[in-house]
C-alpha cells in the first residue's frame, strides 16, 4: 500500500480504502468499476447518510493516492487506493501515563501502562500510545513496530522516521529481537519442575477472545522460569505451595519436603490437638504467589496467558483466562500482572548492542493486602 498523502490529524492516521477492479491481486478486484466515486462511497458505507458520504470529500479531505483531491463525480481508479479522515468521537482518558525509557533519532521507547492501547483498535483510537506521543511529542510519523497487549505493562518500542522503520520491524519479524517477561501467578506443585519449556499449539475461533491450545504441531514456544514464591493471606486461584527460601529450586523443595515431616515444635508439644485444630480453621488461608520470568520464542497472541494458564498457573489479574471475565475496559480495580521488562537486539543500522529494561515493578499488593517476600 503506497503511504498516505494526508498527515494524522489529532494524532489519528489517514484511513485507507481500495477500489475495485484493477489488475493487482487484491480482495475486491473481481468487483466491477463503479461509474464515480459518489456510486463507490454508496455500495461501500450503505448505511450511512448522504451527508456522511459526501463529508468525506470535504471534513474527510479524500485524496487519491498522488495526493489529488477527490470529487464526487470523478471516475473511479480501478483497483487505486483513496485516503481519508473519518470522525472520530471524543473517548474518554484513560487515566495512567506514559513512561520515556529511551530515544534517539530512529527509536522510541517507553514504558506502556496498564489498560492503554498500544495501537489506535475499535474502541479506543485517540486513547492509545501512538495518538497520544503523536500528539504530546508533535511526532506525526510515530509507529509501534510490534504488539504489546492492552491490559499488558511494560517496553513498547516505537519507529520515529519511516526512511528506517522496515529495517526495525524485520528485526521483530525475523525473530532477532530477544523478550523477557515477568509475572506474578499461582506458585507451582511441587511437582513442576524450572525451568521448563512449553510448547503447543495456539489457535483463535473466528469471533472468540480466548486462544486455545490444540492437537497438531507446536506453532508456540515459551520458555518459563521460577524467580522468586510470595507468600501472602488472601486465597488465590491454582494450586499453591509454602514459600520457597534460599537455594535452588530442587534444595528449596527437598528442604520443604523435610520440614512437611518433621516432629512439632517443643513449644507446641503439650498443646491440645483439638485447640490446635481450631486455630487453624480461623486464620486466614495463606497461599502462594510466585514471580516467574518468562521468554517467548514465539510470539502468537496471547502466548504467554495462554501458556501458564495450561500449566494451571494463570496470571494474576488476567479477566480473559481461565475464564473470560468480560470485564468493563474502564474498570481499573484489577491489573494483570504481566510485565514486559527487558528487551534487546543487535541494532540493524549501528550494529550496537541494544538493551532496554522497564521502570514499572509488578505490584502484589495488587493480589494481596498482606504480601510477606521470603527470597
Amino acid at each position: 500500500m503506497p503511504r498516505s498523502p494526508l498527515p494524522p490529524r489529532e494524532g489519528i492516521s489517514a484511513t485507507a480504502l481500495r477500489a475495485p477492479g484493477g489488475k493487482a491481486t487484491h480482495a475486491k478486484n473481481h468487483l466491477p468499476v463503479p461509474d464515480s466515486i459518489g456510486a463507490w462511497l454508496e455500495s461501500e458505507f450503505p448505511e450511512a447518510s448522504p451527508d456522511s458520504r459526501r463529508a468525506l470529500m470535504t471534513d474527510g479531505d479524500m485524496r487519491d493516492e498522488a495526493g489529488l483531491p477527490v470529487a464526487w463525480d470523478d471516475p473511479v481508479i480501478p483497483g487505486g487506493f483513496y485516503f481519508f479522515h473519518r470522525p472520530v468521537p471524543p473517548e474518554e482518558r484513560i487515566p495512567f501515563e506514559v513512561g520515556i525509557v529511551f530515544e534517539d533519532d530512529d527509536l522510541l521507547v517507553v514504558d506502556k501502562p496498564h489498560f492503554l492501547a498500544s495501537t489506535p483498535n475499535g474502541r479506543f483510537v485517540r486513547e492509545c500510545v501512538v495518538t497520544r506521543l503523536r500528539v504530546d511529542l508533535g511526532q506525526p510519523d510515530l509507529v509501534a513496530i510490534h504488539r504489546l497487549d492492552r491490559i499488558t505493562a511494560g517496553l513498547l518500542v516505537l519507529s520515529k522516521r519511516p526512511e528506517t522503520r522496515g529495517r526495525y520491524q524485520r528485526l521483530f519479524q525475523d525473530r532477532r529481537v530477544s523478550k523477557t517477561y515477568r509475572a506474578l501467578a499461582p506458585a507451582p506443585p511441587p511437582e513442576l519442575e524450572f525451568p521448563l519449556v512449553r510448547e503447543s499449539r495456539l489457535v483463535k475461533p473466528v469471533g472468540g477472545r480466548q486462544v486455545h491450545e490444540v492437537a497438531g504441531e507446536p506453532n508456540a514456544v515459551s520458555r518459563i522460569r521460577l524467580l522468586r514464591t510470595i507468600t501472602t493471606r488472601t486465597s488465590v486461584s491454582g494450586a499453591a505451595w509454602p514459600p520457597q527460601r534460599e537455594g535452588s529450586d530442587h534444595e528449596q523443595r527437598d528442604r520443604w519436603e523435610g520440614e512437611r515431616g518433621a516432629p512439632p515444635r517443643r513449644e507446641d508439644a503439650d498443646v491440645d490437638p483439638r485447640d490446635r485444630t481450631r486455630c487453624e480453621d480461623e486464620a486466614p488461608p495463606r497461599r502462594g504467589v510466585a514471580e516467574y520470568e518468562l521468554s517467548p520464542v514465539t510470539g502468537k497472541t496471547h502466548q504467554l496467558r495462554v501458556h501458564m494458564n495450561a500449566l494451571g498457573l494463570p496470571i494474576l489479574g488476567d479477566p480473559v483466562y481461565p475464564v473470560d471475565l468480560a470485564p468493563d475496559p474502564y474498570d481499573f480495580s484489577s491489573p494483570l500482572q504481566l510485565l514486559a521488562a527487558k528487551i534487546e537486539f543487535d541494532d540493524p543500522l549501528t550494529g550496537l548492542s541494544r538493551r532496554f529494561e522497564s521502570a514499572l515493578e509488578l505490584d502484589p499488593a495488587a493480589v494481596s493486602s498482606d504480601p510477606v517476600e521470603t527470597r
